[in-house]
């Protein structure tokens, strides 16, 4: 290969880049170069080819198609391109279904079901010629104030790399690369602000930020990473090879291909100034473990000059390209002969729908409930249905949704898809009747003139459902979203007013707060509280469908939080994690406690946890077996998520006060009662010593399990004895569980 063919290689190119905004500063960083001069000697990739604009996917399929056999026929090399695309939400392409938002996945607490809805967006991106999808985002969220939190999965790194994992293996089980972003650091952001700095320590890094990666690597099998915008302690991740060799590579061996946040390499000397010129900021870069430059080769393509003036190390392009011609053969890109393309797809398929409304439900998180819900199939009377979300399709749909962002941009041109509102699924769940909709107020904005309709039609209904929350978009546009970072997280406008007014009609209140981040719901508990509340991030196409159920009682709510509700953006940034100093404390006036605690979330029947055993070894190097009983004491079926905690009561370096050690999804008839074992391996008991080592320290650890973190339902102590157990890559890190019935339904 020439040197122009290998750089070629590493570069991707933005075909309908144009003027749309849809990553940060696309529009100053519009490449100069035409297509066709830049595919001259082959190309990396092709940059959203399906989720630039909406286009017809059949049409794009035929152009695609076409491309792929001009590269295979017209550069000397003939190697085609990987495409690749946004798919956090699903594919983020037109007509194609969208899910949940990743917040909800976490809510769900159920694996099992994300890899079943990624093996389905997988499979619509590789009937459209698709190899490379930019998810799972493996963040752990730190502060909510951050505007990418819809984009997360959770706060606590355990259940972020135990649903990350099955989405990577659900995408990769349809041909698709998943990649694994933002490696890492980016979500510990000062203030949460969009590519602030990072003040992480290593012990942060280690025993929060990097795990979900290394899960989803040496478990899940990830073949992509993305490198996270951010700097740590200085040294932005992009250009450091302590992140991008020495860990993903050397110590997890990890064999992929890293490819860059857009336009990241050229961050390093516009943003972080580390390089003087594009041309240094490449070479940083390359040398740091960045094999492919995204969108477009705004840096990589100087690499040439600097290669010829003895700057830049010819090794380092060389190991580079054989990454990405290896990850091209492993796709089978390299034997593709592009002469059919498809001439019919169907992105919205039954299956995705079903799988759609099934998350949609498991994620939806009750919070209060003084009895008002289920609502039942009211045969007569009025409902009145409030709030700028009730009638709302842009609030069941994250930042990352194809109508979100880039729909936004193209007014006028239809969805593609059925997407009831909670209103129009709300006329459908309750046929018999009367629903009296008053819009109330807007999502932003100070117009407060419809509040007092509002607040009459609750009080003359007697019943009101007021939806309410977040809408998401990029940089400014919207509430929550890339670049839509936020000092307060009281909700935005006057909603909270729109709310109290309706409370205060006496008109039995149920709240549905639709939202890509946690706020302070202060106002949900205590006198002058709504009847019920329910929490619901983002959940997709069939969530109004899913939610209408919830709120009728033909479906049940079993969603826990993934995230603490804060008292207050002045507790930002939280993490239930936190040592002993990082909570409330006699030294501190400052009061950080949540609203509602990680793991939170009530169903519709009541569910008991006893008898919590202790019965494997003791060893810090042994598996832990941890036994207890599980009851549904209600009258009708239900679905608990079973939450395993523990506290290392003394260690070496400070620990948190709780920690999540294992969960699972149970489904229990009327009184039935079950015996749970999780198996626990060592891996969860470990922390970072003053060494600097993953290790199992001897010692005392409380177990327990409960409703929350902040439940001690059942208790039970569990001592380590003997020496300290040092992680090795032998160690497993999944916990497992399985379960005995004890007692049947009754």
């Amino acid at each position: 290969m020439t040197l122009a063919e290998k750089i070629s290689q590493l570069v991707g190119y933005w075909v309908d880049q144009g003027d749309e905004v849809v990553a940060p500063m696309a529009g100053e960083m519009v490449s100069s170069n035409g297509y066709e001069a830049a595919s001259t000697h082959g190309i990396g990739h092709l940059t959203r080819v399906y989720g630039t604009r909406p286009v017809d996917p059949v049409e794009r399929a035929g152009w695609l198609w076409a491309e792929q056999r001009k590269l295979r026929q017209k550069s000397r090399l003939g190697i085609p391109a990987i495409v690749h695309e946004e798919c956090l939400t699903g594919l983020a392409a037109w007509k194609a279904a969208t899910f949940p938002t990743p917040l909800a996945w976490g809510a769900a607490f159920d694996p099992d079901l994300v890899e079943r809805m990624a093996r389905l967006i997988g499979e619509s991106m590789r009937s459209l010629g698709i190899h490379q999808g930019l998810a799972p985002v493996l963040d752990v969220i730190r502060d909510a104030r951050w505007g990418r939190v819809d984009e997360c999965i959770a706060e606590d790194p355990y259940l972020v790399g135990t649903i990350g994992t099955s989405y990577v293996r659900g995408l990769q089980s349809a041909g698709v690369h998943a990649t694994l972003k933002h490696f890492v650091g980016y979500s510990a952001s000062q203030s949460g602000r969009n590519h602030a700095p990072v003040h992480a320590g290593p012990r942060e890094l280690e025993d929060v930020l990097l795990p979900p990666f290394e899960m989803a690597i040496r478990d899940g099998g990830a073949r992509s990473v993305m490198n996270s915008y951010s700097e740590i302690d200085g040294e932005p991740v992009g250009g450091t090879p302590r992140y991008l060799t020495d860990i993903l590579r050397t110590r997890w061996g990890f064999d992929g291909v890293v490819v860059s946040d857009y336009f990241a390499v050229v961050f390093l000397h516009s943003m972080h100034a580390v390089a003087v010129d594009r041309a240094a900021a490449a070479d940083l870069a390359l040398t740091a473990g960045i094999d492919v430059e995204l969108p477009t080769g705004d840096a990589f393509l100087e690499l040439a000059d600097r290669i010829a003036n003895g700057l830049t190390d010819i090794a380092d392009v060389d190991r580079a390209v054989l990454r990405v011609l290896s990850q091209k053969e492993e796709l089978g890109l390299l034997d593709e002969t592009f002469e059919s393309p498809p001439t019919a797809v169907d992105l919205d398929t039954a299956d995705h729908r079903a799988v759609a409304r099934l998350l949609a439900e498991e994620s939806t998180v009750l919070l209060t409930n003084d009895g008002l819900l289920p609502l039942s199939k009211m045969t007569g009377g009025t409902i009145a249905v409030i709030g700028p979300n009730a009638d709302s399709t842009d609030a069941l749909m994250g930042c990352y949704s194809f109508a979100n962002h880039v729909l936004a941009h193209h007014p006028g041109t239809e969805l593609g898809f059925e997407l009831p509102t909670i209103l129009e699924a709300l006329r459908a769940e309750f046929p018999d009747a009367a629903l009296d909709y008053v819009r109330g107020c807007e999502v932003e904005g100070g117009d407060r003139t419809g509040i007092a309709a509002a607040a009459e039609a609750a009080r003359v209904a007697g019943t009101a459902v007021v939806v309410v929350g977040d809408r998401a978009g990029l940089f400014g546009r919207g509430t929550v979203g890339e670049g839509n970072d936020v000092e307060s997280l009281e909700l935005p406008g006057v909603q909270r007013e729109l709310i109290d007014a309706v409370v205060a009609t006496g008109a039995r209140v149920a709240v549905v707060v639709l939202t890509g981040r946690p706020y302070v719901l202060d106002w949900a508990v205590g006198d002058g509280a709504p009847s019920a509340v329910i929490q619901s991030f983002f959940p997709g196409e069939e969530g109004a469908a899913a939610l209408a159920a919830i709120l009728s009682g033909s479906a049940a709510p079993s969603g826990r939080l993934p995230v603490s509700m804060p008292r207050s953006a002045g507790a930002q940034p939280y993490t239930y994690m936190h040592p002993i100093l990082g909570g409330p404390s006699e030294v501190t006036s400052v009061d950080t406690t949540p609203i509602f605690p990680f793991g939170h979330g009530l169903g519709y029947s009541t569910v008991t946890h006893e008898n919590l055993v202790v019965t494997g070894g003791v060893a810090p190097g042994d598996t832990v077996e941890v036994t207890v009983e599980v009851t549904n004491t209600g009258d009708r079926a239900v679905t608990d998520v079973v939450q395993l905690y523990g506290r290392d009561l003394f260690a070496s370096v400070t620990r948190p006060v709780a920690q999540l050690l294992a969960y699972q999804r149970l489904d229990l008839a009327a009184g039935e009662r079950v015996r749970m074992t999780f198996a626990v391996p060592p891996a969860r008991f470990a922390m970072t010593a003053a060494s600097g080592l993953r290790v199992v320290e001897p010692g005392d650890v409380q177990l327990w399990v409960g409703p929350s973190c902040a439940a001690k339902e059942t208790e039970a102590m569990l001592q380590f004895s003997g020496v300290e157990h040092v992680l090795t890559t032998a160690d497993r890190r999944l916990a497992t569980a399985s379960v005995e019935r004890v007692a049947s339904s009754v």
